[in-house]
Formats: C-alpha cells, structure tokens, sequence
C-alpha cells in the first residue's frame, strides 16, 4: 500500500479513534470498542474489517473473540506520531490564527 492508500483507510474519524485505542491498550476486542467509542458494535465490526483489509490492524482468535492489534512497530509508531502532532497544531491553530 502507498502512503495515499494508508492516509486514506485511516482518515475516518472512527478509524483513527479505534487507531488511539490500540495505542492504549495494544490489543482489544470489538465489545471494548464498542463500550469506549459508545458507538454500535456493525460499525465498529466494518471500520476494523477495512483497518484489516488495509493491513494496519492484525486479528488473533482468542475462545469465541477475536482480539485486534496494530499490525506492527512502525504502524504504531507512525500512528503516535501523529495524535502528537495533531495535539501540537491544535494548540498552535488556536482563535483568530485557526486554518
């Protein structure tokens, strides 16, 4: 995948959020998505299906769950970079300076 395909499967604000999650807890299943995001477990269940078709999260069976995690290091590392950054311009995109 190019960096427009990975910019693309993770510019969901959804995605990005199940993204923020991983980084926290390395590795949840879908009720806990459901239970932190408070959102419905199909659409939590279709944004992870697309996070993994697109290879940024990896699934393991675990009894009847199927816990997900950040496909790898540099995914994650790519991904915590930029929920810095994006803290960082907030900050500096303040009040009458906002894009």
């Amino acid at each position: 995948m190019n960096g427009v395909g990975l910019l693309k499967c993770i510019c969901d604000e959804t995605r990005f959020e199940i993204l923020e999650l991983l980084q926290k807890n390395k590795e949840l299943c879908v009720n806990d998505f459901v239970e932190k995001l408070e959102k419905d477990q199909p659409l939590v269940s279709h944004h992870l299906k697309t996070l993994k078709k697109c290879g940024i999260v990896k699934s393991r069976d675990e009894g009847k769950k199927a816990m997900y995690a950040v496909s790898n290091n540099q995914l994650s590392e790519l991904i915590a970079n930029v929920v810095k950054t994006s803290k960082k311009i907030s900050v500096l995109c303040s009040g009458d300076n906002c894009c």
